[in-house]
């Protein structure tokens, strides 16, 4: 039984506030070029929640949305820099929030790589969990 948690989380100067009041549907870690120049690092962590419930309880005038893609729209924080979540017009259903911006002791976990065709060469996979070459 998947327990109901209410989702907070914040950017890294704590501007920006949000809460989603569903659970997170999935998460990944996704190793495509564009996740790893924004993140700063090997990999983007990321889980999606239903929009229909997501809220930005302080700070929405310090967000900026950025288009990395066609139709992937990247909000960030303009005070810290921190990307707080995405969105997507091919699942706009959906917010995929960066873990890292999640606060507390959540129960959310990725269970698959994405875009391991595009994952740097200087990190391996060491964990057990399914591979994909694109999302």
């Amino acid at each position: 039984i998947k327990r109901y948690i209410m989702i907070k989380g914040k950017c890294h100067c704590e501007s920006v506030k949000y809460e989603s009041k569903n659970n997170s549907k999935f998460a990944v870690f996704c190793h495509c070029e564009t996740c790893r120049k924004i993140n700063g690092s090997a990999f983007g962590s990321s889980a999606a929640v239903p929009k229909v419930g997501f809220f930005i309880i302080s700070g929405e005038n310090f967000l900026e949305e950025y288009e990395s893609s066609p139709g992937k729209i990247r909000h960030f924080c303009t005070k810290c820099g921190t990307h707080v979540y995405a969105t997507s017009a091919k699942n706009p259903e959906y917010v995929m929030l960066r873990l890292g911006c999640i606060e507390g002791n959540h129960d959310i976990f990725p269970t698959k790589h994405i875009w391991v065709s595009h994952k740097a060469p200087w990190y391996e996979i060491t964990n057990n969990l399914p591979m994909y070459e694109e999302g």
